[in-house]
């Protein structure tokens, strides 16, 4: 005899079909406790139950005082490959486009003159550009540029081609370090990226080489909510540690 489904997934289900039906939409509130409590003839304890684990779950978030809304879906990137986020967009199904901030030449920064092996006053190449899904901003691109390795950086159409495919045409990459934090956002963030209150930001820092020269020192800021990084490997010996 099947056993029947506890009282709080039926409530999670109805939530859920209601989500997958659009009639609540992202950063839309669903029904509250005691709304759930007479929208599904259960206990306080059952409707607090579903809305605990669907916010668990990630499908839901919550904001004191205001109740529960819906959250957004995220989208998946790769951790270790180097991919250009355009390409990536459309093989979701969705239209690609990016804003261009700022591209120019300037002292490099303190804190990156030894990655580049340069002196202080020494110039880089600088660009920040917001990419876009759907017309939504979903990556800050910050990335400064080796000018001895690039010299025509500053001189391309990057509305016809993201800087991550020109670099990869004249500058081959052949090896690239990764550091991945969350960062409190700051407020040019906060705009650019239309984050929820108190959002933090995911950051890659991404350092890439073509044969033995650095060619960029890239920051690519994301929304935490809206955003995640996925990998898989493979190996021929036997995994002793995760």
């Amino acid at each position: 005899m099947a056993q029947e489904e506890p009282r709080y997934q039926l409530v999670k289900d109805f939530i859920l079909n209601g989500i997958n039906a659009k009639q609540w939409k992202e950063h839309k509130r669903v029904p509250s406790e005691n709304e759930l409590v007479e929208m599904c003839k259960v206990s306080r304890m059952t409707a607090r139950r579903a809305l605990d684990e669907l916010t668990e779950e990630g499908v839901l978030y919550r904001v004191q005082g205001r109740g529960t809304f819906v959250a957004p879906k995220k989208l998946h990137s790769p951790l270790l490959e180097i991919r250009n986020i355009a390409e990536e967009i459309q093989n979701r199904g969705s239209s690609y486009s990016n804003e261009l901030i700022l591209l120019q030449k300037e002292s490099c920064p303190v804190h990156l003159l030894k990655h580049f092996s340069l002196n202080e006053g020494d110039e880089v190449y600088h660009s920040i550009m917001v990419h876009k899904e759907d017309g939504k901003p979903i990556q800050i691109e910050q990335r400064y540029v080796n000018p001895t390795a690039v010299p025509e950086y500053l001189k391309q159409d990057y509305k016809s081609i993201t800087p991550n495919v020109y670099l990869s045409k004249v500058a081959p990459l052949t090896e690239a370090e990764h550091e991945i934090q969350a960062k409190e956002a700051d407020p040019f963030m906060k705009v650019t990226l239309k984050l929820q209150e108190l959002e933090p930001v995911l950051c890659i820092d991404r350092i890439t080489w073509s044969d033995t020269t650095l060619v960029s020192y890239c920051q690519l800021y994301h929304p935490a909510s809206r955003f995640s990084l996925t990998g898989r490997f493979k190996t021929k010996h036997q995994l002793t540690e995760l």
